[in-house]
């Protein structure tokens, strides 16, 4: 998965200036430590923000895979290591919406909140789908608000040439990690875990 984190640790970085552009849009989690997060955010006032979400956690485990494995530890694996190649970008930091297996309830719409108070500039969703036809594959990317979309498709291209996956496009959803965020929000789904292709590459640190 290097070359898919590559290529979105370089969006990423790129999205900075795209993202000026846009401007933004007129219980919770047990592990986040807000006063730690608000000092973070106060020593770097400059700081491009990007917050990661990786999907799911606790009991809520997603997709299960073709191979029994569920989306939550997919997604996770997924974003420690973004979350890792962002930090050696200056000028970028980066928060998680969940940093272990915490269990995040949907009711409470933490993600988006979380990205809102800390006022990021890029909020990223991590996912990896599921289908009912084992023989669905490829990559999708959804978003919300108008200010989005931009962000969506460079996600889309850089992933979709990353993974060598079906491109199934980039749509317009109203799911609640991008409906109520108030940057440039997306909700990336990598591949189908419920197809024994796409599932067997994105669990190798290669793909």
């Amino acid at each position: 998965m290097k070359k898919t984190i590559l290529s979105i640790t370089l969006l990423l970085f790129s999205i900075i200036t795209l993202s000026a552009c846009d401007g933004n849009l007129g219980d919770e989690n047990k592990n986040v430590n807000y006063e730690n997060d608000k000092d973070k955010d106060k020593d770097s006032n400059t700081a491009f923000k990007v917050v990661i979400d990786p999907g799911h956690g606790g009991e809520d485990v997603g997709a299960t895979g073709a191979s029994g494995q569920y989306e939550k530890d997919f997604t996770f694996a997924v974003s420690k290591k973004v979350e890792k190649l962002l930090e050696q970008e200056p000028g970028i930091q980066v928060f998680m919406t969940r940093t272990d297996d915490s269990f995040i309830s949907q009711e409470s719409r933490y993600r988006p909140k979380y990205a809102n108070e800390l006022n990021a500039d890029v909020f990223v969703s991590i996912h990896g789908n599921t289908f009912t036809d084992s023989n669905v594959t490829g990559t999708e990317t959804y978003y919300y608000h108008k200010n989005s979309q931009t962000l969506a498709k460079i996600i889309q291209k850089h992933v979709v040439e990353a993974t060598g996956f079906r491109d199934r496009g980039v749509m317009e959803q109203g799911l609640f990690v991008v409906k109520d965020t108030k940057m440039p929000a997306v909700l990336i789904e990598v591949g189908y875990l419920t197809n024994a292709h796409d599932e067997f590459q994105m669990w190798t640190d290669d793909f």
